[in-house]
C-alpha cells in the first residue's frame, strides 16, 4: 500500500482533469464578466493567520513545522488568506476590490466524518471594501449566474443573517448561549428541549430553530418579535435584499428558489451579516454545492492598526458541482482528441516531420498535434489513431512532402 495516495487524497486522471477544467472555465468566464480578477495566495500559511477570526478550528488544519519551529498549516479555505494578502500586500488599493480564486484546499477529516477527503478544490470570489445591500445582491446574483452557466437547474439558495440571529440569541444567559447557538446551528431540537432554562426561553430557542421557510413566512414571524432598533435595521436590510433578488433580471430564467433560514447561524465567528448556502437535490440526497457570507471585521484582524473594510464572498465546491453536473450529461465524457498524428516515413524524415508538426501547431493555437516516435508498424500506427480517435495522419517524406490520410473512425 506504500504506492497508493495517502488517505483523503486522490489522483486526477486526464478525463477527471478535462471535466474539472470544463467546470472551472465556465466559472472563470462568469467571474471575468462581472469584473473580478484572479488572485493566487500561498498554499502554506502561518497557523495564527488561519486561526484569526475563529473561522477555522485548529484540529481541522493539516499542520507543518517550518523554519525556526514556526507553526504552519495548509490552507483549509481561501478567505483568511485573501484578507491577509489584501491588508499586507495591497495596502492603498482602490476599493471595491473584486477578486476570484480557483485553488485546492486541505482540511483534516474527523474520524466520525462520512468522507475522509482531505484535499479538495474550490472556486470563489471575494468582494472587498463595499458593504450594504447592493454588494450583497451582487454576490448572490453572481452566484446564480455561475450555477446557470453550468446548466444546473435543481438548486436552492438557503439565506440567513448571522448578525440578526446572533443578536436574537443575546436573550439567553451567557452560560448556555454558546450551547444554544451550537444546537441551533446543528438543528438539534433534543438538545434545546433538555437544556436547563425557563419555558419562555425554551420557546424562544425552538422558534429560532424553526425560522426556516419561504421569505414571506419567516419575515412575518420575525416581525412579530420584540426587536430593538439594531435588529429591526438588520431585518429591513434583509427584506430589501430579498426584494431585489426576486425582482432583478438576471441570467436565471425563473425566480430563484430562495429559502430564508435564520437558524443558518454556522459555527464560524467572522460572519457578521448575510450567510448562505447553495443546495441541490440529487439521487444521493441533498448536497451543499457552495456557501458564503458577509464578514465586515475580518480584514481588521490583519491590519497593524486594526483598520477594517467590509467584505462578502462565496466558495463553490468543485467535486460537489461535478457530481451534480454529471447527471446532466453535458460534461465532457472523453478527453480531448488530437487533430493530427505526424509520422516520419524514415529516420531521414525526422527533421521534416518535426518541422511539419510545428507548422501545424503554429497555424492554430487550438490544434492538437502528436508526433509518432517510431518503432511501430503501419498497422500499429493505424490502430493507435483509431483507438485515440485522431482525425488525420500526415506521412512525411525526407524531402518534406506530406501525404495526408484522413482517419475514418469506426
Amino acid at each position: 500500500m506504500v504506492y497508493q495516495p495517502p488517505a483523503g487524497a486522490r489522483d486526477l486522471l486526464p478525463l477527471d482533469v478535462a471535466q474539472k477544467r470544463w467546470i472551472e472555465d465556465r466559472l472563470q468566464q462568469m467571474f471575468h464578466q462581472w469584473g473580478y480578477h484572479r488572485i493566487i495566495t500561498s498554499t502554506l500559511e502561518r497557523l495564527d493567520t488561519l486561526m484569526a477570526g475563529g473561522a477555522i478550528q485548529r484540529s481541522t488544519v493539516l499542520q507543518l513545522q517550518g523554519l525556526d519551529d514556526e507553526d504552519l498549516g495548509l490552507r483549509p479555505e481561501l478567505t483568511a488568506s485573501i484578507a491577509r494578502t489584501v491588508v499586507t500586500r495591497m495596502a492603498g488599493a482602490t476599493y471595491p476590490l473584486r477578486l476570484y480564486y480557483n485553488a485546492n484546499i486541505f482540511r483534516r477529516a474527523h474520524e466520525t466524518s462520512h468522507t475522509r477527503q482531505q484535499e479538495s478544490y474550490q472556486a470563489g470570489v471575494e468582494l472587498l471594501g463595499s458593504g450594504g445591500v447592493l454588494a450583497d445582491v451582487e454576490a448572490l446574483l453572481l452566484l446564480m449566474d455561475c450555477l446557470q452557466s453550468l446548466g444546473l437547474h435543481q438548486w436552492s439558495i438557503v439565506l440567513g443573517e448571522a448578525g440578526l440571529t446572533r443578536s436574537l440569541l443575546s436573550v439567553f444567559p451567557s452560560a448556555i448561549q454558546s450551547t444554544v447557538r451550537r444546537a441551533i446551528a446543528n438543528l438539534d431540537r433534543i438538545a434545546l428541549e433538555t437544556l436547563p432554562m425557563t419555558q419562555d426561553l425554551r420557546d424562544r430557542a425552538l422558534l429560532l430553530l424553526d425560522l426556516r421557510g419561504t421569505p414571506t413566512e419567516v419575515l412575518q414571524k420575525v416581525s412579530s418579535l420584540d426587536l430593538n432598533p439594531t435588529q429591526q435595521a438588520a431585518l429591513d436590510n434583509l427584506k430589501s435584499l430579498i426584494d431585489l433578488l426576486q425582482t432583478t433580471p438576471n441570467s436565471v430564467s425563473c425566480t430563484p428558489n430562495l429559502i430564508l433560514d435564520l437558524s443558518l447561524i454556522q459555527t464560524l465567528d467572522y460572519y457578521t451579516g448575510i450567510v448562505f448556502e447553495v443546495v441541490s437535490d440529487t439521487p444521493n440526497g441533498r448536497q451543499v454545492l457552495g456557501q458564503g457570507g458577509r464578514y465586515d471585521q475580518l480584514l481588521g484582524l490583519y491590519h497593524p492598526q486594526g483598520e477594517t473594510a467590509p467584505g462578502i464572498g462565496f466558495a463553490l465546491q468543485i467535486e460537489q458541482l461535478h457530481q451534480a453536473i454529471a447527471l446532466t450529461n453535458q460534461i465532457p465524457q472523453n478527453i480531448p482528441i488530437s487533430d493530427w498524428l505526424v509520422v516520419p516515413a524514415s529516420p531521414q524524415a525526422y527533421t521534416a516531420a518535426l518541422a511539419y508538426a510545428q507548422q501545424l501547431r503554429t497555424a492554430s493555437e487550438n490544434v492538437r498535434v502528436e508526433l509518432d516516435l517510431g518503432g511501430r508498424t503501419t498497422a500499429e500506427i493505424h490502430d493507435y489513431a483509431q483507438h485515440c480517435r485522431i482525425a488525420a495522419i500526415a506521412w512525411i517524406s525526407p524531402d518534406g512532402t506530406a501525404k495526408v490520410e484522413p482517419i475514418h473512425l469506426e
